[in-house]
């Protein structure tokens, strides 16, 4: 009730960002356009854009209708979480651990977003639980058949929201080091997953990296968003930490510490991983996914990011209370440690609520505002176009006035998925819309990096060369931005202003 309750506050308050505006854009299709649009996002968020694109029909397509099903996987995660930190510790454990998923940054941030991780973290927790129920019994019998089912399809839903579930696998397996027995049943789960989700695979291999091209190889200073969001501190960048968040990053990251120590120490001197086997579960559930993603992305294609290790943001609940429970220490000290991290986690979360770090809202009304008959607009990326479209539909009629497109040039109100589209126009192009458009507006925001990938610096190029031609163009130029995470620019390139006589 408390993550549901934090997750509704203000739950259309904020702005959709490029990225929400590309689920509804994509899930708006039908038919062989659906498929064609699902597809090219490599089979990634598949499970979760067949059920938008269900509930958009029944329902529409406002704010609420299509953040709702965010809000529900974050009480269903909050609610699992108690479920297996009961299972593996105690009803005490279990409430603090609840309390901690609920007061979380990035759980009620991704609870209010049009994007799948929400659920992925609801799924993937539901995987531990039938984890534990299929690896704790023997491995024959009607309740580990139950249990085997329930952890085949709890884990491929994960796996059908998000393709980064899969990083849970590996750590359920080195979580049954030392536990022969209990392999079995786990492997051959997993084997049915795998068949499962085998379309999943050849939609990937079929993308390749390509959509991840703004991803870069990670460093040691990578950890610092991904510890951030671990701790709930922040979600760099669209909320810092600051010094409060500096502060909870401290506390929680020696808490986490000081779990894998015991973990470790314990197998060392015991060799037995049945003795800690409930702290060995969630160590290495917090741990292996951020090992592996560091590694692969080192080695191959880099996902090394806070938003893709999010599968690790419940079990940092569960370490955390595991740690703040310990009966080692003294009552007064583990219930002022307990409030005081509570208190921290509400002080960062508060401020975010209604706060649009990339704000389509207030471009899309900016420029409605302000258009004038014979306006032109264009989108750099195309990617733009689809939360301005969205926000031209379902957002008050401030001005008769709409500017014609022109990059891209089909009509505004056709909803259409532009996903990575960073298409620039050449001169002639550009001759022929300054001798038609008096004026024209350019909204620019994910346009590149001079500093990211390849990709990225070379997007960013055409982006630079797309604004100088049009200065040579027009005599006057005005600019604007919203935002800061990736923030929006607004170009208005035209003529200058008159200005009356003694003004």
């Amino acid at each position: 009730m408390l993550a549901g309750l934090l997750a509704g506050i203000d739950l259309d308050a904020r702005s959709l960002w490029l990225d929400e505006a590309a689920t509804v854009s994509i899930t708006a299709q039908h038919g062989a356009a659906l498929g064609s649009a699902m597809a090219r996002d490599g089979g990634n968020m598949l499970g979760y854009y067949a059920l938008i694109h269900v509930l958009t029909g029944w329902f529409g397509s406002s704010v609420l209708v299509l953040r709702l099903p965010s809000v529900i996987g974050c009480a269903a995660t909050t609610a699992l979480v108690v479920v297996l930190a009961e299972r593996l510790f105690s009803a005490r454990i279990a409430l603090v651990a609840g309390l901690f998923s609920a007061v979380s940054l990035p759980a009620v941030y991704w609870a209010q977003n049009i994007r799948s991780y929400a659920l992925m973290m609801a799924f993937v927790t539901a995987s531990y639980v039938a984890f534990l129920a299929l690896t704790d019994r023997r491995p024959e019998g009607p309740a580990s058949l139950r249990a085997g089912a329930a952890y085949v399809v709890v884990t491929t839903l994960a796996l059908y929201m998000s393709f980064v579930a899969v990083l849970v696998i590996p750590a359920q397996l080195v979580a049954l080091a030392g536990n022969r027995r209990r392999v079995r049943p786990a492997v051959l789960a997993i084997v049915a997953v795998a068949a499962l989700c085998s379309p999943l695979a050849w939609l990937a291999h079929s993308r390749g990296g390509g959509q991840l091209f703004w991803e870069s190889r990670p460093d040691l200073a990578a950890f610092g968003p991904v510890v951030t969001s671990l701790t709930s501190a922040g979600y760099p960048p669209n909320f810092s930490a600051g010094a409060p968040g500096i502060a909870l990053v401290v506390v929680t990251t020696a808490a986490f510490a000081g779990a894998i120590w015991f973990v470790l120490s314990r197998l060392v001197v015991d060799r037995s991983a049945a003795r800690v086997r409930g702290e060995l579960v969630v160590v290495c559930w917090l741990v292996v996914p951020l090992v592996i993603s560091f590694v692969e992305s080192r080695l191959a294609q880099p996902t090394f990011s806070a938003r893709n290790l999010l599968v690790s943001l419940p079990a940092a609940a569960i370490v955390l209370a595991r740690v703040v429970c310990d009966r080692r220490l003294p009552r007064l000290a583990g219930a002022g440690l307990l409030a005081g991290l509570v208190g921290l986690r509400a002080y960062q979360l508060e401020p975010s609520y209604g706060v649009s770090p990339e704000n389509w809202q207030a471009t899309t009304l900016y420029v409605l505002q302000h258009a004038e008959p014979g306006d032109c607009i264009a989108f750099y990326p195309s990617d733009g176009r689809m939360a301005f479209s969205y926000y031209l539909t379902h957002g008050p009629a401030v001005t008769p006035f709409v500017p014609r497109p022109v990059l891209p040039s089909t009509p505004l109100r056709e909803v259409l998925p532009y996903v990575e589209r960073y298409t620039t126009l050449d001169d002639l192009q550009i001759d022929r819309i300054a001798a038609a458009c008096p004026r024209l507006w350019l909204l620019a925001s994910h346009e590149g990096s001079p500093t990211g990938t390849t990709t990225s610096k070379a997007n960013y190029a055409k982006y630079l060369r797309l604004a100088g031609n049009l200065l040579v163009r027009y005599p006057a130029t005005t600019i604007r931005t919203h935002g800061w995470a990736s923030p929006i620019t607004v170009w208005l390139y035209g003529p200058v202003p008159k200005v009356p006589p003694g003004t």
